[in-house]
């Protein structure tokens, strides 16, 4: 009912299914391990789950800690359950966990010639094209394979991405390089089919994009640890390299705060490479 993408929806129900298990003392494939736990959940009944137990919600979380999960992802694992207690039931009261700190990593960026090398061993037509247009238009994989017909603007050079994350329509560039394959792919097609149909119709599989990915990062020898993603973070940095507005750059990527695009000066060669080692 809040408008949330089918993504957040299945994984919250995923991380809340596990926490149930865990209040009901069984594992996460809902396996019983403590009997007793188990007992006094049947007991108790829905009063378990749906009252708040700020104890049991730390003794969780820590266990995800102790799996070294990442603070990301423990910080998922709370929002899931802060949105069940206060936005689902509309439980009164505070919960006094802090989310925790997360890591500060920076993104992992293909070199212009590794781009290159990347696209060249994709055999595949579509997919070849499916990746370079990602990197041209700084695409997520998601909003790669809903593309539409409709969303391709030809005679302005651009692209319109609709409900990309956090639910907003941006712009962004249609590379002219791209531009003859794009309408060959589109020829025939109405305005509401996608751009990049799967071999039985209907929209391509996000993780069948992501395997092609991998696969050509495997065959061009690239050691990086490197996932679709980083043809979006190679698409900002490179423009940053070519002088780009950074400005122009967020509005491109759709960042809200101007601080989420900055990240990609640190690791644009520009910057970088104009400082030399004292050594």
């Amino acid at each position: 009912m809040r408008g949330y993408s089918r993504r957040t929806e299945q994984v919250y129900l995923a991380l809340l299914k596990e926490f149930f298990f865990f209040l009901a003392g069984c594992d996460r494939s809902g396996v019983v391990l403590d009997r007793g736990v188990y007992d006094q959940a049947l007991e108790r009944g829905e009063s378990v789950f749906l009252e708040i137990d700020e104890s049991k919600i730390r003794a969780f979380l820590m266990e995800k800690v102790e799996r070294d999960l990442s603070s990301e992802t423990v910080n998922l694992y709370l929002c899931a359950i802060k949105f069940f207690y206060f936005r689902t039931l509309r439980c009164r009261g505070s919960l006094e966990i802090v989310f925790a700190r997360r890591n500060r990593r920076l993104p992992v960026v293909l070199s212009r010639r590794e781009v290159v090398l990347l696209i060249r061993n994709v055999k595949n037509l579509k997919h070849r094209l499916m990746l370079a247009l990602a990197y041209g238009s700084g695409l997520r994989v998601g909003e790669l394979v809903q593309l539409k017909v409709r969303d391709l603007d030809f005679d302005g050079r651009r692209i319109l991405v609709r409900e990309g994350k956090g639910k907003k329509d941006r712009l962004t560039v249609l590379p002219d390089k791209l531009f003859v394959q794009l309408q060959r792919c589109c020829f025939g097609k109405s305005g509401g089919d996608f751009v990049f149909e799967s071999e039985r119709g209907g929209r391509l599989h996000e993780r069948s994009l992501q395997s092609v990915f991998h696969r050509a990062r495997k065959k061009a020898g690239i050691l990086k640890d490197a996932h679709f993603h980083s043809l979006r973070h190679s698409f900002a940095t490179h423009l940053l390299e070519n002088g780009t507005n950074i400005r122009f750059v967020q509005e491109l990527l759709g960042h809200r705060d101007i601080k989420t695009t900055q990240i990609y000066t640190q690791v644009s060669e520009g910057t970088l490479g104009r400082v030399k080692s004292p050594l």
